[in-house]
């Protein structure tokens, strides 16, 4: 239920979080590929200065030693050319480029990416000249960065998309699940007073002169019936809250329950432990159903002869306290969260609504608390609801 409700949020997170770490690798991506693009500068304009004096002491054989084992120690593609700009030496280019056409292309290429490295001669007669350049490319380290980029954004795409179309099947899935769980919980809170009522016309067919005996309790079957339909037309509005006398309230459920327990199907003893004189200030209707769904499961969990379900109401000092306990067959100590969770039941044909919409009357409307107290095979389920 908080899934559904929050799922809005968790896919504009989704989105957030994606494009939060798109901008994040390109910006970090972008700063590597400047600061590895800026060592390369560094070490051109290195060679040029050395290039530049080898040349002003006329040496061509340092300068094919520079070209031949000290340029080819870069990992990226570098030419030098004259001052026209016509490729003279070149090395780390790629093997498809093997004519001066395709040299010619790749430096301009290269040049929209890097400045060329103009190499000075300096003389004292004619000054400052310029004899060639040196253009370079990327090294592999650097194109490969880009291109990794690129994948993790269409990875974070993908991954984006999958979380939509995963929280959308979810919601959509979590929505049939609702609906159908809420048919059969009005089938469940129907069934009742409708086999009470079914019950009074059979036992009246066998006795028609009890007639005056039965109306008061066909009337509160009638009258649970008007309740239920209030409670679900009333579901998603917010409930008004009054003053009233708890103790009366709880009960009254109880005894409805008692009386009606053969059509419940079980053989079980309610027992009536009630502190009379609790007064609360909420919605009775809406606090009657949760006791009710609560009652109910622990005469749904017991399978024995000796069944018994106890309901008590005490208000101390701190709070006000109802406990519903039953020897039932227990709950799983991994489970005692998992059965207020919507969806989880431990009955076969269960869908796990009547406790997850209790836990929503209680602690989400009356800002209660919902919680096992205690469960084991042998003695049962103690389920606890308390007030501050």
């Amino acid at each position: 239920m908080n899934l559904y409700k929050h799922i809005g949020n968790i896919k504009a997170g989704l989105f957030i979080l994606g494009i939060g770490l798109i901008i994040g690798l390109l910006t970090y991506t972008q700063s590597l590929v400047t600061e590895l693009r800026n060592d390369n500068r560094q070490i051109v304009r290195l060679y040029a200065e050395i290039i530049a004096n080898i040349v002003q002491d006329d040496n061509d054989a340092n300068l094919d030693f520079i070209f031949e084992n000290i340029i080819q120690k870069v990992k990226f593609p570098l030419i030098q050319t004259d001052p026209e700009h016509h490729p003279q030496m070149w090395k780390n280019l790629p093997k498809s480029v093997n004519t001066l056409s395709k040299r010619e292309r790749l430096m301009k290429t290269m040049d929209k990416l890097n400045e060329p490295i103009p190499l000075l001669y300096s003389d004292a007669t004619i000054g400052e000249l310029t004899f060639g350049y040196l253009h370079y490319g990327d090294s592999s380290i650097v194109e490969k960065l880009q291109w990794w980029t690129y994948f993790e954004i269409v990875a974070i795409a993908i991954f984006i998309f999958l979380g939509f179309v995963g929280f959308s099947f979810i919601r959509n899935n979590e929505k049939r699940h609702i609906w159908v769980g809420m048919a059969r919980e009005t089938a469940h809170q129907l069934g009742t007073p409708v086999s009470a009522l079914m019950g009074w016309v059979d036992w009246l067919k066998k006795h028609p002169e009890k007639t005056e005996e039965l109306i008061p309790e066909m009337e509160a079957d009638l009258l649970r019936l008007e309740q239920i339909g209030r409670r679900f037309s009333k579901m998603g509005s917010k409930p008004d809250m009054e003053e009233f006398d708890l103790s009366e309230r709880v009960e009254r459920v109880v005894n409805y329950l008692m009386k009606r327990m053969p059509s419940l199907g079980n053989k079980v003893e309610l027992i009536n432990d009630i502190q009379p004189g609790i007064s609360i200030k909420a919605n009775g209707s809406l606090l009657a159903w949760s006791i009710e769904n609560i009652i109910r499961n622990g005469i749904d969990a017991i399978d024995r002869e000796d069944g018994r379900v106890t309901v008590s109401l005490r208000k101390d000092e701190d709070a006000i306290k109802i406990r519903i306990q039953d020897n039932g067959k227990g709950i799983p100590k991994k489970d005692w969260r998992n059965i207020f969770r919507p969806g989880f039941s431990t009955k076969r044909a269960g869908w796990g609504l009547g406790l997850s919409l209790s836990t929503r009357i209680i602690e989400e409307i009356h800002s209660g608390r919902l919680h096992v107290i205690d469960s084991s095979p042998k003695n049962g389920t103690i389920i606890e609801i308390s007030f501050k």
